[in-house]
C-alpha cells in the first residue's frame, strides 16, 4: 500500500487475481499447478456455520439441529456396503483463490496484529466478518493437544510442505468428489466396498477468512477410507472418511459425542470430508 501525495493512505483494494505468480508444486510425483490464479472450491468467505474438526471444539445443543456437519459424523461399524446415511455434500457455488506463499508470507496472521489485517483488508473492527477473522486466528493460535501435530497453512505451498515434512515426499491428495453440480439428495447409501487408505494422513481444513486458510493436523490414531456413495437420485460421490480410534483428549462437548450419544474414548469416530477439504496420504 502506498501514501498519496496529500498523506492520504491510498485505499485500492489488494490484488487478489495472482494471475502473474505461477506455481507448480511436486510431490511425489504428483504436480499441482497452482499458476494463473489457481482456484479451489471453497465455500464464500464468512460463513458462519462452525466447523467441527478442531478436537477441541465445544458445540452447542442448538448445533445438533443447525450445524449440517452434524451429518458427516457416523461409527465405524456403519462403514461397509449397504449402510444408508443422510449427508449434505454442499456444492460450492464460487472458487476461491489460493495465495502464493510470497504473497501469503507478506501477510500477517496473527492475534498481535488482528488491527493492521482488518486495515488491510478494509473490514470494520466490530462488524460480523471482523468478529469471524478474529475467531479464527484465535482458533488456529491455541496449542495442539496430546498426540497431535498442527498447522495453520496460508498458501498451497506451505500446505505441501507441513504434510510432505510429516508424511514424506511419497504421498497422495484425497479429495471427496462429486459427480453432479446442483444440490443434492439427503439420502445416500454406501454402494461398494470401502477402500482402506491407511492410517499416516495429514487432513487439511478449510478456515473462515478473507482468503484461503487451512487448518492442518496429524495424529497417529486414525484410519482414512475412500467410499462409495450413490444417492437417492443417481448422484455418486466418492467420499473421503477419516475413523479417530482414540478420541480421550477430545472437549467433552464435541459435536461428534452430542451426535453419537458417546462419551470421549469410549469408541471410535468417524466424519467424511466436505469437499472443499483436503486429505494427504502416505502411499
Amino acid at each position: 500500500m502506498s501514501d498519496t501525495s496529500d498523506g492520504i493512505r491510498n485505499k485500492r483494494p489488494i490484488d487478489m487475481s495472482f494471475k502473474d505468480h505461477a506455481v507448480t508444486v511436486q510431490v511425489g510425483g504428483i504436480v499441482i499447478d497452482v499458476g494463473h490464479g489457481a482456484s479451489v472450491d471453497l465455500k464464500p468467505p464468512f460463513i458462519t456455520e462452525t466447523s467441527p474438526f478442531s478436537y477441541d471444539y465445544g458445540a452447542s445443543k442448538d448445533e445438533l439441529r443447525i450445524n449440517r456437519n452434524a451429518t458427516f459424523i457416523f461409527l465405524d461399524k456403519d462403514l461397509h456396503p449397504g449402510t444408508k446415511i443422510n449427508l449434505y455434500f454442499a456444492r460450492r457455488a464460487t472458487k476461491t483463490k489460493f495465495l502464493p506463499r510470497q504473497v501469503a508470507n507478506m501477510i500477517t496472521f496473527s492475534s498481535n496484529n488482528y488491527s493492521e489485517i482488518l486495515h488491510k483488508f478494509f473490514i470494520k473492527r466490530y462488524s460480523t466478518k471482523a468478529e469471524i477473522m478474529k475467531k479464527t486466528i484465535e482458533e488456529r493460535e491455541k496449542p495442539a493437544l496430546q498426540g497431535e501435530s498442527k498447522y495453520c497453512a496460508t498458501s498451497l505451498e506451505a500446505m505441501v510442505d507441513f504434510s510432505t515434512t510429516k508424511l514424506r515426499k511419497n504421498i497422495q491428495v484425497l479429495v471427496t468428489q462429486i459427480d453432479k453440480d446442483g444440490t443434492q439428495p439427503p439420502e445416500f447409501q454406501i454402494s461398494q466396498e470401502v477402500k482402506k487408505i491407511g492410517g499416516k494422513i495429514v487432513a487439511c481444513h478449510v478456515q473462515n477468512y478473507v482468503y484461503p486458510i487451512f487448518y492442518c493436523h496429524e495424529t497417529h490414531t486414525v484410519m482414512a477410507y475412500m467410499v462409495p456413495l450413490v444417492g437417492i437420485d443417481g448422484t455418486k460421490v466418492k467420499a473421503v472418511a477419516v475413523c479417530h480410534s482414540d478420541t480421550s483428549k477430545w472437549n467433552p462437548r464435541h459435536l461428534a459425542f452430542q451426535v453419537l450419544k458417546v462419551k470421549p474414548g469410549a469408541v471410535p469416530v468417524c466424519h467424511f470430508l466436505p469437499a472443499d477439504h483436503i486429505a494427504w496420504a502416505a502411499k
